[in-house]
């Protein structure tokens, strides 16, 4: 009969396959939509206004009230375009009193047939947006040793800045499209709007999600003119629906409290690369979150069936919990997004765990208690002594010459920014040295059967699909050079699981030999 453990497994990855298909099959739905069919349901279809052939007017005004009143209205560009073709324009606008003073400036895009007027009262596509937004001004950073009683703690209670927006993106469908009268999706129908004779004029779409809050730029009293760069793209009926879906779905991010970096790396993901790219990142991420959950299951399960530490370095157990706190406290220190940050926090503590487990740690109300070490135990304590001291000759050195290199050289927020970020440069730059000891014990035991090879494996797909992320999701650039080192060490361990096959006499990651239970199980027969 197959274990609970199996049993679970199974489970989630049934759960896992079943949302991997409903999504497939919402994406396929989503950007290849059923038009209507003018040969059975014409009087059901809604036609374009405007062929996608024609040329269109586009007028854009800047003003610093929401309304869309002639006289409040400044006319900053007018020209033509063809709907299929990609246009781009750049400008340096004059920005007006109120905006300099901690206002807002808004920017109105109206689309038209060539000979038609806006304001005679004809039917137009009007969108607006604002090109400012209102933000926490960032903290600066400062040297240290010249300007250390400078050093200004940020306050989370400023009031937001106006700050500027230096892009604008609009967009029309692209091609010919017939929509049936009941069966609009609401993703498109808050876009569309009609003439007398009930054909839908052009779907004009702005899109919000280009921003960027790391693009943002501070606005004050003496700003006379900010640039701006504003690009006409084409857009699909299925692009629209993803956008309006991604929108919607960021609003509920913010709901929930997810801050502006946070969402900014979501965006990034959707926005900054091609549909094909976007399509392999969606999958590649439900099997990160699959090998991710795996990983943490087999690894915890691994650990809490462990009775003891026989072939397995304290050390670098003991270092890998540092290590990731030190990780942990620096991408929070650096306010990464909590795609990373929340992983990252829930294997801190797992690693803290697991160095209770390793050192038999008992914690009372009478104090803390370490338990008793058997001798095979002590063995290999003293494997992994001798490694650590050879390493410390290496690391202790070079870890100080580089606190006091960006001491002198590197600006920081805070004294405690520069101690983070002094502690988490040694761990990315060292942090395979100290996974050496498990390997110098592997060595001298000629084996690997008491490492948890199956959250190994796990991990190490995720290893790889990391490597993939390091280029997608903004992250600290030591961070990402991490990724790649954590192969490497994988690989070594990969050549000493080749190196020494299996010896069945050896013990387990559960202390009991194959040979052990083989004995048990005869003598009971």
């Amino acid at each position: 009969m197959p274990s609970l453990g199996t049993i679970f497994n199974v489970v989630v990855i049934g759960f896992f396959t079943a949302y991997f298909l409903q999504v497939s099959f919402t994406m396929y739905e989503m950007f290849n939509p059923k038009q209507c069919d003018p040969t059975h349901e014409k009087s059901q279809c809604i036609y374009p206004a405007i062929p996608v052939t024609e040329t269109i007017k586009v007028r854009i005004y800047t003003s610093v009230k929401p309304d869309l009143k002639k006289n409040n209205l400044n006319l900053l560009l007018e020209d033509t375009l063809e709907v299929t073709d990609r246009k781009e324009w750049e400008f340096n606008v004059t920005l007006p009193k109120k905006t300099k003073a901690n206002g807002t400036l808004h920017m109105t895009v109206m689309a038209t047939r060539m000979n038609e007027d806006p304001w005679l009262g004809q039917k137009i596509s009007v969108r607006q947006t604002s090109l400012t937004k209102y933000s926490q001004p960032k903290q600066e950073e400062i040297n240290l040793l010249s300007q250390g009683n400078e050093t200004q703690t940020h306050d989370p209670d400023r009031p937001a800045e106006a700050h500027w927006r230096p892009k604008a993106e609009f967009s029309l469908l692209s091609h010919h499209f017939l929509f049936h009268r009941k069966h609009i999706s609401r993703e498109v129908y808050s876009y569309l709007s009609f003439n007398k004779k009930n054909e839908y004029l052009p779907i004009l779409f702005i899109n919000e999600l280009i921003y960027r809050g790391k693009d943002l730029m501070p606005i004050n009293s003496s700003t006379a003119e900010m640039p701006l760069r504003i690009e006409y793209k084409p857009i699909s009926v299925g692009k629209l629906r993803l956008l309006y879906t991604l929108a919607e779905s960021m609003k509920m991010m913010t709901g929930l409290g997810f801050g502006e970096k946070d969402i900014d790396e979501v965006l990034s993901i959707f926005l900054d690369t091609n549909l094909y790219l976007l399509a392999l990142t969606i999958v590649v991420s439900m099997f990160h979150m699959l090998f991710d959950f795996l990983a943490f299951k087999n690894d915890i399960t691994y650990w809490k069936n462990r009775q003891n530490m026989v072939g397995l370095s304290t050390r670098t157990v003991l270092w890998r919990a540092i290590s990731q706190t030190i990780v942990f406290l620096y991408l929070w220190d650096e306010k990464t997004s909590l795609l990373v940050l929340v992983p990252s926090g829930i294997g801190t503590v797992i690693e803290v765990w697991k160095v209770k487990k390793a050192f038999k740690t008992t914690i009372s109300f009478s104090g803390i208690k370490f338990g008793s070490k058997l001798e095979s135990e002590k063995a290999t304590d003293q494997f992994d002594s001798q490694a650590m001291k050879y390493l410390s000759y290496i690391l202790y050195p070079l870890s100080i010459a580089g606190a006091v290199y960006s001491l002198l050289y590197v600006s920081y927020k805070s004294w405690y920014s520069w101690v983070i970020h002094c502690l988490v440069n040694g761990v990315y730059a060292f942090g395979f040295l100290l996974m050496m000891p498990q390997l110098f014990v592997n060595y001298k035991l000629k084996s690997v059967a008491h490492l948890p090879w199956r959250a190994f494996t796990y991990k190490a797909f995720n290893t790889f699909i990391d490597d993939m992320f390091a280029f997608i999701i903004t992250m600290p650039t030591s961070h990402r050079l991490a990724c790649f080192r954590d192969d490497f060490v994988f690989l070594i361990f990969l050549y000493q699981k080749w190196l020494y096959p299996v010896d069945k006499t050896r013990v387990n990651e559960y202390g009991v030999s194959f040979q052990e239970e083989k004995d048990d199980k005869e003598h009971k027969d």
